[in-house]
This record gives C-alpha cells, sequence and structure tokens, in this order.
C-alpha cells in the first residue's frame, strides 16, 4: 500500500510530517512529493493520500485511491459527492487542535472580560486611568458547536466559574463541563441568554451564514463574538453594522470570509475588535499529533476497522 505525502501541505509541513510517520512506522511505503510534477508522477499509484487540500482533477489521476487524509479539522473544499461515488474514504485530525484553541478562546474571554483592550489604549496614550475589569464567574458562555474543540473551551473555563451552555447535534452526549445543552433548535435560547457567544462548529450548508443580521440582534448589546469556526459561519457584514451601531460589545476573530483579511476592512481599525491572522489551532506539536492520528488511522485500515475522524 502506497501512502503519498502531497506538496499541498501548508507551512512547510510536508518533510516534517513525513519525517514524524516514518519516526512512528518506518514500515510503511511512504512518499514525500516535493512539486506539483513529482506529484504528478506518483499519484497514480497512491493508495493514501495525505494533504491539506487537493486541486480539481486530482483523484481521477489516482486510479488506486481509497483514503484521503486529511491534515486539517475542516474540510469544507472537498468535494464529498465525487469522494462518496469514487468509494474513497476522507478522515479529519479534528481533535488535535482543542487544546491550543482552547487556550486562544480563553485569551479572548479573559482580553474582553478584564478590559486588557483598554489597558492597551491607555499604554498607547501613556495614559494612567484606573478601571475595574470583570469576572468570568459573573458570565454565561455560550458555545455554538460542542464537539472536540467546543468542550476544550467549556473545560477551560471551568476554573473560572461562568455558566456554560451549547448547542450539539446530539445533545444526548454533553461534556460535564456544559451546565446545559441543546439541540441546534436551541440556538436561540443559547443566543439570548450568552455573554460570550463562542463559534465552534464545521461549515457546512446548515452553519453557512448561521450567525446572520437576525442573530446578532438576538445577542445581547454588550455581548462578545469569538469566531474560531470558519468565517463563512458569520455574515460579516451584518457583523460590521452590529458593531458600530453598538448593538454589540465586541469581537475576536480568527477567521474570516476572506483571508487575509482586506486591508480595507473596517474591523482592522476597531478598538472593540481583536484580530488574529487564523492562528488558533496553531501548537509546535501540529505535526507530531497529525502523525499520530494519521498511523493510528493506518493501522485501522490494514485491519478493515472503522477510521477515526471519517466524515465520507
Amino acid at each position: 500500500m502506497t501512502v503519498v505525502v502531497t506538496p499541498y501541505v501548508l507551512a512547510g509541513g510536508g518533510p516534517i510530517v513525513t519525517e514524524e510517520i516514518r519516526a512512528r512506522r518506518p514500515d510503511i511505503d511512504l512518499e514525500h512529493a516535493e512539486s506539483e510534477g513529482e506529484f504528478a508522477e506518483l499519484v497514480a499509484d497512491a493508495d493514501v493520500l495525505v494533504t491539506h487540500r487537493l486541486p480539481e482533477g486530482v483523484p481521477e489521476a489516482a486510479a488506486d485511491l481509497e483514503w484521503i487524509q486529511a491534515l486539517s479539522a475542516g474540510t469544507d473544499f472537498y468535494d464529498y459527492d465525487a469522494l462518496t461515488d469514487r468509494g474513497v474514504a476522507l478522515t479529519t485530525v479534528s481533535g488535535i487542535h482543542a487544546k491550543p484553541i482552547g487556550q486562544q478562546v480563553l485569551g479572548y474571554l479573559l482580553h474582553f472580560e478584564r478590559r486588557f483592550d483598554r489597558a492597551v489604549a491607555q499604554q498607547q496614550r501613556r495614559e494612567w486611568k484606573r478601571y475595574t475589569g470583570g469576572e468570568l464567574g459573573d458570565r454565561t458562555v455560550g458555545i455554538v458547536g460542542v464537539g472536540a474543540i467546543g468542550s476544550q473551551v467549556a473545560d477551560y473555563c471551568r476554573p473560572f466559574d461562568p455558566r456554560v451552555i451549547g448547542t450539539k447535534r446530539d445533545p444526548t452526549d454533553a461534556p460535564d463541563a456544559v451546565d446545559e445543552i441543546y439541540g441546534p433548535d436551541g440556538l436561540e435560547t443559547v443566543l439570548t441568554e450568552s455573554d460570550y457567544l463562542v463559534l465552534a462548529c464545521p461549515l457546512t450548508d446548515e452553519t453557512r451564514g448561521l450567525i446572520d443580521a437576525d442573530a446578532l440582534a438576538t445577542l445581547r448589546d454588550d455581548a462578545i463574538l469569538v469566531n474560531i469556526a470558519r468565517g463563512a459561519v458569520v455574515d460579516q457584514p451584518a457583523l460590521v453594522d452590529a458593531l458600530e451601531a453598538d448593538e454589540l460589545g465586541g469581537a475576536a476573530l480568527d477567521v474570516f470570509e476572506e483571508e487575509p483579511l482586506p486591508e480595507e476592512s473596517p474591523l482592522w481599525d476597531r478598538g472593540d475588535v481583536l484580530v488574529t491572522p487564523h492562528v488558533a489551532g496553531s501548537t509546535p506539536h501540529y505535526w507530531e499529533r497529525c502523525a499520530d492520528v494519521f498511523v493510528r488511522n493506518y493501522e485501522r485500515f490494514r485491519e478493515g476497522e472503522a477510521l477515526e475522524n471519517r466524515v465520507v
């Protein structure tokens, strides 16, 4: 069984993840395509691809392809129907981002609750003026999408003792750190009651534009929106309108409808918005964790067992 690491691995990670896999399973027939030309030669014999993305036409060129291991949690840019028709499995590394993203979200919450935004502004003005910070224990944190990442956010919130509520596709399977859980139809309740709304859901047909003008209007005027999901989950123009109308307390955004965020976006200049460049999932342990997931799935695949994080 031939495994090919494609040249479409982000951040120059192809050689790293290749070596991490080899360190764990040197017996695997593993090739790393360093260029598109080399990949074109290798893909025809590939049974398995390890990649972040796939250009159009690749699955068709890989006649023996049986499984794609995506090195991401989100797979909204893959053609599910085409893979299903070919009988090609698609798996993700969902879960490996949970700890860094959970820590990033906690940082966002403390940034606003302890008013670090005001501290930074005062420092830039060389202004010494005392103010009072808040406590997360007085707040309600709502999580849209209590999966691996949403559950980790809830766990990290626990020492600060906020009330944590959320939505989950299957609300019968809720983590202990969530005080109240609802199905997708409970979104309005979560919107109404949240001081902080954390978006941690995948991008699907159902969640695209989920947080639109009506949803934003349902939030409290002083609520903080945190998006570490996908940019398209939020209607970005509607978000800008809500902020400009003082109908929202602020936002912490790691993902956007268009990335990089255009220089002309009004979000850059707002003191009530914290912009980070899609780095919430970053960690020095990223590639080793990807390799761990792949090796577990490789062993399952060889044994004909159900694959971890399979989406197709």
